[in-house]
């Protein structure tokens, strides 16, 4: 399995854990969640390289739309100017954004090596919305930890940031790395950007 480059779009690694009493614990519906998504993932990884990246971007496509707040990501990834933008390039640049998401899992979860993902079931309330913890376990590794900032959007808690290891927002990341695009050649050129990137991580 790939590490994932956070310009890229590159999400982290998770692998969801078959342990009974684990999923049993996860009663909270952020968790529950987080721990659907990492089911598809695993199922992607298994496929590996012989279903080939088109065939795990097909896997992860919809349980990517599922788990992920795209729009909301997208507007607080491209910052205030969100709202002088087009209607028309808003959709092209949140349909780009989910392309790039799918396309940045299905090239980095291309094999299973026996990881396991751990979801921690003491989720986290901060005012609106809620922080899932997780850990990638891998055989001879230091436990990777990810955690999902989470938002009720139609009544389903959905993630809108991810944090690795106590690190910033990759949406604070992404908002650096849009900015400068946007400043260059506005919405036009970030749709590029974003489409370019995905085209890359499918090859």
């Amino acid at each position: 399995m790939k590490r994932f480059g956070v310009v890229a779009g590159a999400m982290a690694a998770l692998i969801a854990t078959a342990a009974p009493p684990a999923r049993a614990a996860l009663a909270d519906p952020a968790a529950a969640q987080v721990d659907a998504l990492d089911a598809a993932l695993l199922s992607a990884m298994k496929a590996g390289k012989a279903a080939g990246t088109q065939g795990r971007y097909r896997t992860l496509a919809p349980a990517v739309a599922r788990a992920f707040d795209i729009p909301t990501m997208i507007r607080f990834a491209v910052g205030p100017g969100w709202s002088s933008i087009p209607a028309g390039q808003q959709q092209a640049l949140t349909e780009a954004f989910e392309k790039l998401t799918v396309a940045s899992y299905a090239h980095n979860f291309d094999g299973y090596s026996g990881e396991r993902f751990e979801v921690d079931p003491n989720v986290v309330t901060r005012g609106p919305d809620k922080v899932v913890q997780s850990k990638i376990i891998s055989a001879g590794s230091a436990p990777v930890v990810i955690s999902y900032r989470m938002r009720q959007s139609g009544g389903t808690w959905k993630i809108i940031d991810v944090f690795y290891n106590g690190s910033i927002s990759q949406l604070t990341t992404r908002r650096a790395d849009f900015s400068a695009t946007l400043a260059k050649g506005g919405a036009t050129a970030l749709i590029a950007h974003l489409n370019s990137l995905a085209d890359k991580q499918l090859k």
